[in-house]
């Protein structure tokens, strides 16, 4: 069989990207690759015998943009 290769140029332009969430083994891909093998390795490398605490649980507020908009 025939190895095929192709060639692709590409221009990518991201004006806003909004990632709600990555967990492990996660890939984003943004454009082409050849060949991703996702690969999960989890360590305990600073000798944790616990459970970590729980979350805090964020307090609302109201946003107000940084950039006043127009009107």
């Amino acid at each position: 069989m025939k190895n095929l290769n192709y060639y692709i140029q590409q221009t990518i332009c991201i004006n806003m990207i909004k990632i709600g969430g990555i967990s492990n083994s996660s890939v984003l891909q943004i454009g082409s690759a050849g060949i991703i093998k996702p690969a999960s390795f989890l360590y305990n490398t600073g000798g944790f015998k616990e459970p970590a605490p729980a979350i805090m649980q964020p307090q609302t507020t109201t946003i107000t943009p940084a950039v006043p908009f127009q009107s």
